[in-house]
């Protein structure tokens, strides 16, 4: 649907799955709305609350459970129906015409203040940033990611939307978050972006398995642990390892590490991160003893997601590695950070332009945004 909408030269807006019926009324009034997709009964009586007040609603498409005598609502399968095969030469005349500048798609944050605010994002500002982040992460075909995020989310869209298109990995749908650790194991994804909350529950977990543990067993897990914490300090420091601590990691590795690894199914996983909020460091350093490397990525909706990236050699606990390539970052003398790059965002759409533009015509700096404090 969100593809569909952007070839036409339609602008997508995303809406979380747990909004409030006036926080949905609000994003389909505000963005313009005119074609709404609802995926059951449950969310559908949050946009009937308001029908009233959203004149420039036309169709609301239900996934499921629509009603016959409401002319509000149209059937899955009606509207699928829909979709002629003489209508292909205006999609390809509409697919030509897009251009860089043009709006694709809306996200709508919350900022900290007041009414929710529509991040507006261009093809060319979401075409750059896909681009850019699969050659970082060096996704290819043979990749397997898992979406369990709401797609309202910008790293979310860029994962399974965008970066999926470009790198062509296997893409898998979570039945819900609460299910994601048995997909997990299902799946073993290759890479795999979790928040703070799945990195710390997962942490929690394993912490209460390794303290109902006794005897040999706890000794054997305490000792891993330490092994696989000294060898990521040494490798994230620059420092090589011994042959002493090069033995007790390849011991260690086949002792607990891969075990523990196979068993929350990332014991394929090349690439891990963590993004969207901050994570505390002994999360992340918890991890490094069970022989799993987590980076951090920082950036916000008003860049397509990433300014900055935690790869191999720029890696740091508690750092959020060096800016994307192709980004600029500075840190103004108030502390406000400054962007600048292809992926910068247009502006908020109602909203009086706070930023300015460079001789070449990309957004420059982005001041007064509470997003980027």
């Amino acid at each position: 649907m969100d593809q569909a909408a952007m070839m036409v030269g339609a602008v997508a807006a995303g809406i979380y799955w747990t909004s409030a019926a006036s926080e949905v009324s609000y994003i389909i009034d505000h963005s313009g709305c005119s074609v709404l997709l609802a995926e059951n009964d449950a969310q559908w009586a949050k946009v009937a609350q308001c029908r009233a007040e959203l004149p420039r609603l036309r169709r609301v498409v239900m996934m499921r459970g629509a009603t016959a005598d409401d002319d509000l609502q149209l059937a899955w399968n009606d509207f699928m129906a829909l979709g002629e095969a003489r209508h292909q030469a205006e999609v390809d005349r509409r697919l030509a015409a897009l251009r860089p500048d043009d709006l694709g798609t809306l996200i709508y944050t919350s900022g900290t203040t007041g009414a929710p605010k529509a991040v507006m994002l261009s093809h060319g500002n979401l075409s750059w940033t896909s681009v850019a982040l699969t050659a970082a992460f060096g996704a290819n075909p043979t990749d397997r990611l898992i979406s369990y995020l709401p797609l309202a989310h910008v790293a979310e869209q860029l994962g399974a939307i965008h970066n999926h298109v470009n790198a062509g990995y296997a893409l898998y749908f979570a039945r819900s978050i609460e299910s994601l650790g048995e997909h997990l194991a299902e799946v073993r994804p290759t890479i795999f972006f979790g928040v703070p909350r799945v990195w710390e529950k997962m942490h929690v977990g394993i912490a209460n398995k390794l303290a109902s543990a006794t005897g040999v067993k706890a000794r054997l897990a305490h000792w891993a642990l330490t092994v696989g914490q000294r060898w990521h300090a040494g490798l994230l420091a620059g420092k090589p390892a011994g042959v002493a601590l090069r033995v007790q990691k390849a011991l260690a590795s086949r002792l607990v590490h891969q075990k523990v690894q196979k068993a929350l199914g990332l014991d394929q996983a090349r690439l891990m991160i963590s993004a969207a909020a901050p994570i505390a460091p002994e999360n992340l350093q918890f991890f490094t003893g069970l022989d799993l490397l987590i980076r951090e990525v920082y950036g916000q909706s008003e860049d397509c997601g990433p300014t900055s990236i935690s790869l191999a050699g720029s890696t740091r606990i508690g750092a959020v590695g060096k800016p994307l390539a192709g980004t600029q970052v500075r840190v103004a003398d108030d502390g406000e950070i400054l962007v600048r790059g292809p992926h910068v965002f247009q502006g908020y759409m109602g909203a009086a332009r706070r930023h300015r533009r460079d001789a070449g015509g990309r957004l420059a700096a982005l001041r007064g945004s509470g997003a980027f404090r």
